[in-house]
C-alpha cells in the first residue's frame, strides 16, 4: 500500500510528457523566455512526471532540458527549475555532495539532510552516493568534519537507528538518567553518552526519554544540550531532537529563520520547498502557521519577489491564513 503523501506537489491529472515538453520548448525558443510558462509546468508536475518530460523533450528536440533551463533563466529561478529537474532519488545524495566538495563544508546542509531523513532514506542516500560519486558518503563526511560533531555524522549515516516497536520502560528510565548524569550532574560533559543515545534509539522510545529526561532534572533535553555543547555539534544534536520531535515542525522552523530578518537563505529556502514538496509540505505548513502566528504563504509572499516568488507560491500550494 502507497504510503500517503502530505506533500503539496502530486501527479498531474491529465499529463502528458510530449505536450509539456513542446510548451516548454516554445516558451523558450527564440528571443526571451516566458519564464510563467516554464515554472507553471514544472512546480504542477511531480518529479516522476518532470523525469518523463526531459526525456520527451531530447526525443523532440534533440536537446537536453536542464541545459536549456540553465541557458534560459538566471539567478534564484534558475537555482529553484534546476533543484525541481533533479530526480528526487539523487537529490540529498548531491545536496550532501555538493555540502562536502572544495573548500569549506556547508555543516548546515549535513546536519539538516542526515538529522532529518528515515533509517530507509539514509540507506538509499548511502546507496545512490556510492553509485553516483564513487566514493563512499562515509568516508567524504569523515574526511571533511572532525571531533564530535564527525562522530555523531558517522553515527547517523550508519542508518542503524532501532526500528520503532514496544517501548521498555525500564531503557527509558535507564537513558534518562544516563543523560542526566552525563551533562547536568558531570563537570564537563560526557559527549559519547548524547552520540549514542540519540544516534541510535527509535523515535518513540527516544519521545519517552525526552519526557522522562524532563521530570527527572526539571529541564527540557533542548536546555541541556544548549548549555552543555557548542558550535556544530550543538547544532546537529538540537535538529535530532526536534526530528525525533516532529520533522515537519523542523522545517517550519528552518523556513521561518531562512526567511526572518534582512537578507534571505535562498539556498535552505529552495532546498526544503523541493525535498519536502512531495513529502510533507502540508504538514509543515500546518505547523509553520501553528508555532509562528502566519503562514508559510504569507511569508515567502513578503520575503520573494518576481517569478521566483510566483514558482515558490505554486509549490507552497496555499494561504492557512
Amino acid at each position: 500500500m502507497a504510503k500517503l503523501s502530505r506533500g503539496t506537489v502530486k501527479d498531474f491529472a491529465g499529463f502528458d510528457a510530449r505536450t509539456d515538453a513542446e510548451t516548454l520548448r516554445k516558451a523558450m525558443k527564440g528571443l526571451g523566455t516566458d519564464e510563467e510558462a516554464v515554472l507553471k509546468i514544472l512546480t504542477s508536475r511531480s518529479n516522476a512526471q518532470r523525469q518523463q518530460i526531459a526525456a520527451a523533450f531530447k526525443t523532440l528536440f534533440g536537446r537536453d532540458l536542464v541545459d536549456d533551463l540553465k541557458s534560459e533563466l538566471t539567478g534564484k529561478l534558475e537555482t529553484l527549475m534546476v533543484a525541481l529537474m533533479r530526480p528526487a532519488q539523487l537529490f540529498d545524495a548531491h545536496e550532501l555532495k555538493h555540502a562536502l566538495k572544495g573548500a569549506g563544508t556547508n555543516e548546515k546542509v549535513l546536519t539538516e539532510i542526515l538529522a532529518s531523513r528515515t533509517t530507509a532514506e539514509l540507506r538509499n542516500i548511502k546507496q545512490v552516493y556510492l553509485e553516483e560519486y564513487e566514493s563512499s558518503l562515509e568516508d567524504h563526511v569523515t574526511g571533511d568534519t572532525t571531533g564530535y560533531y564527525q562522530r555523531m555524522l558517522v553515527v547517523l549515516v550508519q542508518a542503524n537507528r532501532d526500528p520503532d516497536g514496544r517501548i521498555d520502560e525500564g531503557l527509558v528510565e535507564q537513558d534518562a538518567q544516563v543523560l542526566f548524569k552525563a551533562g547536568e550532574l558531570k563537570w564537563g560533559t560526557d559527549e559519547e553518552k548524547f552520540i549514542t543515545i540519540l544516534g541510535t534509539r527509535s523515535v518513540c522510545h527516544l519521545r519517552k526519554v525526552f519526557d522522562k529526561y524532563m521530570t527527572i532534572s526539571g529541564f527540557q533535553i533542548e536546555e541541556t544540550i544548549d548549555r552543555e555543547t557548542s558550535g556544530d555539534l550543538e547544532k546537529l544534536l538540537l535538529a535530532i531532537v526536534k526530528c525525533v520531535r516532529s520533522v515537519p515542525a523542523y522545517f517550519a522552523e528552518s523556513l521561518f529563520y531562512a526567511m526572518k530578518g534582512a537578507g534571505t537563505d535562498d539556498d535552505t529556502l529552495i532546498r526544503i520547498m523541493v525535498s519536502r514538496s512531495e513529502i510533507d509540505l502540508l504538514d509543515i505548513r500546518h505547523e509553520f502557521r501553528k508555532n509562528f502566528a502566519k503562514s508559510l504563504h504569507h511569508m515567502i509572499q513578503k520575503d520573494t519577489s518576481g517569478d521566483y516568488r510566483k514558482a515558490l507560491l505554486l509549490l507552497c500550494g496555499g494561504d492557512d491564513e
